[in-house]
């Protein structure tokens, strides 16, 4: 009988050291660092690829004319040489800062009031029953719907501009937050009340961490919007006074009827955009899943 129980005893150490080094393992191999190689092949070669196929396919309608009117697609190389020579006059860096300085001071704005607001509609049940609809409402309303009315009632300036971004991203900052909220599990809120983290401080040190997921993807969202809402105010509300930002740049070109320039304008647009994503959200996104546990290298 006690060589039964010895043997039981060393089976269970067994099994605890086995599981406490596949334990250690797995933490180590999280701590590795990954290989350049390996980053390469996996997350930089493939968009390389994507776009030199599409620069591919782009050539080939040029060059085997199925699309022959340089008017209505020009050349990736004559879309470079407009690039190239906005590059060389000095142009080119104050279209991108125009926009860029603008998209980025309009979503800040836009994170200190959709933050708060949506902390209340999640908390607070009257509010959510009051204003919950119309924010989703808002979220789904083509931001260029809201250029005319803000020209009205601010003119032709900046603060158009960024009433516009405003009210494309705050609602989508806020659903996000609310989202992020509800997901929250009770046991956290249970927990906190039981260690006296109660009101403010319920919600700094409890509901906001445990929200972050969905807040994230609300804040990527809220930039999208922003960026979309301000190239829609920038093509709309065109002055002199403003400056020339991206969208400016777009509906020049289509005043001049120039293709290369449209073609300009639409791959900065869209080359700023992702830029903004992989330089903040993507490695916020990555630090959030990472210290839940959620993203582990393979």
């Amino acid at each position: 009988m006690a060589s039964t129980d010895s043997t039981t005893v060393a089976k269970d150490g067994s099994d605890l050291a086995g599981l406490e080094a596949g334990l250690d393992a797995l933490e180590s191999r999280q701590t590795l660092r990954t290989p350049f190689r390996q980053t390469f092949v996996q997350k930089i070669l493939p968009p390389v690829l994507a776009v030199a196929l599409v620069l591919a396919l782009w050539q080939a309608l040029v060059s085997f004319r199925i699309v022959d009117d340089p008017t209505k697609l020009p050349a990736p190389s004559a879309v470079w040489d407009v690039v190239r020579t906005a590059w060389l006059q000095g142009e080119l860096l104050g279209y991108i800062w125009t926009s860029v300085s603008r998209g980025l001071l309009g979503f800040c704005l836009a994170l200190l009031i959709g933050t708060p607001l949506g902390l209340i509609v999640a908390r607070v049940k009257f509010i959510r029953a009051a204003i919950g609809p119309i924010l989703s409402g808002l979220q789904s309303l083509p931001s260029v719907a809201w250029v005319p009315p803000a020209v009205i009632w601010l003119g032709l300036n900046n603060s158009m501009m960024y009433a516009v971004i405003l009210l494309g991203a705050v609602p989508s900052i806020a659903n996000g937050l609310v989202s992020g909220v509800d997901q929250v599990p009770p046991l956290f809120l249970r927990a906190g009340r039981t260690l006296g983290a109660t009101g403010l401080k319920g919600t700094w040190h409890i509901v906001l961490p445990a929200a972050l997921p969905g807040y994230v993807a609300g804040l990527k969202q809220g930039w999208a919007f922003s960026w979309r809402s301000l190239m829609a105010a920038e093509i709309i509300a065109s002055f002199p006074d403003l400056g020339v930002g991206l969208g400016q740049l777009l509906e020049n070109g289509r005043n001049a009827s120039d293709m290369a320039m449209v073609f300009e304008a639409i791959l900065l647009i869209l080359v700023v955009g992702i830029a903004i994503d992989l330089l903040i959200f993507s490695p916020l996104e990555r630090w959030v899943l990472r210290s839940r546990g959620l993203l582990v290298k393979s």
